[in-house]
């Protein structure tokens, strides 16, 4: 395949783009989505050449259209790449850090991530530094080094998972600039319609497509985008060396995802909005974490650098721990489950995992918004809130 720069039509509105990217030439009776390939290997010429697909670890035609519209949304210049898990994105990030470097990174972030670079740290691959991202000048200390050796990566996550702390992407990614880092940023929970991390000055950004992109809980899936060249060849041989790829299937059912993802953004963001008010004045609730909020710490920053606030809100349940739990188990039509970015409603208890950080409190539920009807939302969480009281 030869590496192209994205088209990307600046006249079409993100929610156009979500529909109208990777869709096949228009040529008379073809089909109007791209097709499944399926095959481990492509005919060659008898000669390498630069840019063949050659072979299935390689390059896969299924991958390109969505790899295009994930681009496309994020404001590229190049494709993206997809991995085949969020997490295989993550190390494929991770892989941009040098032998010996240092890592700066939220204390609150994906899990999964947390847990893969103290594991690495602690095999000495690299030195790593967790700050509360919120905090600008702690994160700037942290890039410099006060005195030791400066950063070669900061991770951004804003908002957090799941503490939904907001970080100043434009102060922390030019902050980074200055050290020499490169700045990658998981960009999962606000998606490519709420926030542009590459406009704010990210180097990379990732995404866990299983969640949002993707949209219906079906799909395990990751990627990475940016706009720099040298970056981009990095990963991809690091994809194609390691063997994180993609399946076809998979690349396929996502990409009809997307198609979807401005009405589901739209129809969940305004539901965690209306439900983050309405708990915001429960007696049953004790703190409420979402950035919509006037009185979230995150608000101000949120209003200047996103378009919308997301679907992802937490709360500390009055009770503590037990209190939590009783009220998980009460709901009938939330789905007590570790992911988010669906269509249906999810909540957890985050405390209930060992790698969760100790500085997650234990009554803390997150709540993934779906877009079912709002009132019947919170029907459910209103008669969970009164048995967690009881």
């Amino acid at each position: 395949m030869t590496l192209e720069p994205s088209s990307h039509p600046d006249q079409l509105s993100p929610e156009t783009v979500a529909v109208a990217a990777g869709r096949p030439a228009r040529e008379h009776d073809a089909a109007v989505n791209p097709p499944i390939v399926l095959s481990s290997t492509y005919v060659g010429t008898g000669q390498v050449v630069d840019g063949d697909r050659a072979y299935g670890r390689y390059s896969n035609p299924t991958w390109d259209p969505l790899e295009d519209a994930l681009a496309e949304l994020e404001g590229a210049a190049l494709p993206a790449l997809v991995f085949s898990s969020g997490l295989a994105a993550v190390s494929a990030a991770f892989s941009l850090i040098p032998v010996g470097g240092v890592l700066v990174m939220p204390r609150h972030s994906y899990q999964g991530a947390l847990v893969m670079a103290q594991e690495l740290a602690d095999k000495g691959l690299f030195s790593l530094r967790t700050v509360d991202i919120a905090n600008n000048d702690e994160v700037i200390a942290a890039l410099t080094g006060a005195g030791e050796k400066a950063a070669d990566m900061l991770w951004l996550e804003s908002p957090t998972n799941p503490m939904l702390e907001v970080a100043d992407l434009r102060v922390l990614c030019r902050s980074a600039k200055a050290v020499g880092a490169v700045v990658v940023t998981d960009n999962t929970f606000s998606t490519p319609l709420v926030q542009k991390p590459l406009d704010l000055g990210s180097d990379v950004v990732l995404h866990s497509v299983t969640k949002y992109l993707a949209g219906h809980s079906d799909v395990i899936l990751g990627a990475l985008i940016t706009s720099d060249k040298d970056l981009r060849h990095t990963l991809l041989h690091h994809r194609s060396i390691h063997g994180a790829i993609a399946g076809p299937f998979e690349a396929w059912l996502a990409l009809r995802g997307v198609r979807t993802l401005a009405l589901r953004v739209e129809r969940a963001q305004a539901n965690a909005f209306e439900l983050a008010k309405r708990l915001n004045v429960h007696d049953g609730v004790e703190r409420v974490l979402f950035p919509g909020l006037n009185s979230d710490p995150g608000h101000e920053r949120a209003k200047a650098q996103m378009l919308g606030f997301g679907s992802i809100l937490c709360i500390e349940v009055a009770g503590g721990e037990e209190a939590a739990n009783t009220l998980v188990e009460a709901l009938r039509l939330w789905t007590p489950a570790t992911s988010l970015g669906g269509v249906e409603s999810l909540i957890e208890r985050r405390r209930r995992h060992a790698n969760e950080p100790e500085s997650v409190p234990v009554n803390l539920l997150r709540l993934s918004v779906g877009i079912e009807n709002v009132e019947d939302l919170w029907t459910d969480l209103a008669q969970a809130l009164d048995a967690a009281g009881r």
